[in-house]
């Protein structure tokens, strides 16, 4: 009988334990890029490899594309490309410097008179994309697009003039919300997370918290998940909990959940954990290579927000 030590034909046991299980899913399913950052976060590897990975993402006008968001096909540069890649490199901590400006010139070019981004500007038109992205001729700004990108601009200290404007911008948007949706909310948490201006972040937070609150924006019972509306145009059963939110203890949006509502919605994120050692989706699903890019990046998030709140990962 051959050694499976030796053999390379012989099959490898599965790994125990969710960050094992984790990797061993990163390196069946994941693009370079994530297979690079899941090492830097995990691994103790190097950030420089994941800022050559997303090179391979950037355009000459500054932007990025080529499916960085994966529910966004093609080479063209858009705002929600962009802001994929400010995640990956503040996660780096290579948010700063000439890739910085270059970036706010992107930004610049591509943002309305109020200085708000659109999530997919018409250059999209003719490339594949997700059908719960709509492609128009003259996209509105949103607070959907602009906040995590102002947001993360300010935690790295980022300077320029467009993010005047851009910063105006979340601040009328995210004060007057009156009915709002998951994705928005998470938005404007990273935008007051990171806003210059603290004790009116801290206002708007708390406000914001009650709007989450009355809306059943969050499930705060994991076994009782008929009891909380789905947003319109959702996928069913595509619910958000206290830690899509929340998605560290020193988030302003920690304050909205009692402790026992996040560890609820802890243990339902840890027990998420699929049989291949993934994490699910839980957007729509349209096509094979979305779905295979996206949950990678699900699945490090789902590590990071559990080993931010001390979860063990074994």
């Amino acid at each position: 009988m051959a050694d499976t030590e030796s053999d390379p034909l012989s099959p490898t046991p599965r790994p125990q334990g969710s960050l094992a299980r984790a990797e061993r899913f990163v390196w069946l399913t994941a693009r370079v890029l994530e297979q690079h950052l899941f090492a830097h976060h995990f691994r103790g590897g190097a950030a420089g490899p994941v800022e050559a990975a997303l090179d391979a993402y950037r355009n000459e006008d500054g932007g990025y594309g080529h499916a960085l968001e994966p529910d966004l096909r093609g080479p063209v540069s858009q705002p929600l490309h962009t802001a994929r890649a400010l995640r990956v490199l503040d996660a780096v901590g290579r948010c700063g410097g000439r890739r910085a400006e270059d970036v706010c010139r992107y930004l610049t070019s591509v943002s309305t008179p109020d200085g708000a981004l659109p999530g997919v500007r018409p250059s999209q038109r003719g490339y594949p994309a997700a059908p719960f992205v709509p492609v128009v001729d003259d996209p509105p700004g949103e607070l959907l697009a602009t906040g995590p990108v102002v947001g993360l601009l300010h935690r790295n200290g980022v300077w320029h003039a467009w993010l005047f404007r851009a910063t105006d911008f979340c601040w009328r948007t995210v004060e007057s919300l009156e009915t709002t949706h998951p994705y928005e909310v998470q938005a404007a948490v990273t935008f007051l997370d990171h806003a210059p201006d603290r004790p009116r972040a801290e206002a708007a937070a708390e406000r914001l918290g009650r709007l989450v609150r009355e809306q059943r924006l969050a499930v705060l019972d994991p076994d009782d998940l008929d009891a909380y509306p789905v947003a319109p145009g959702y996928a069913p059963g595509e619910h958000h909990f206290p830690h899509d939110y929340a998605q560290t203890p020193h988030s302003l949006a920690r304050t909205w959940f009692t402790d026992e509502e996040t560890t609820r919605s802890l243990n339902h994120l840890a027990a998420d954990q699929q049989g291949d050692g993934g994490w699910p989706i839980p957007w729509h699903q349209w096509a094979p290579a979305p779905t295979l890019e996206a949950r990678p990046m699900v699945t490090i998030n789902a590590l990071h927000t559990l080993r931010a709140y001390d979860r063990p990962l074994t």
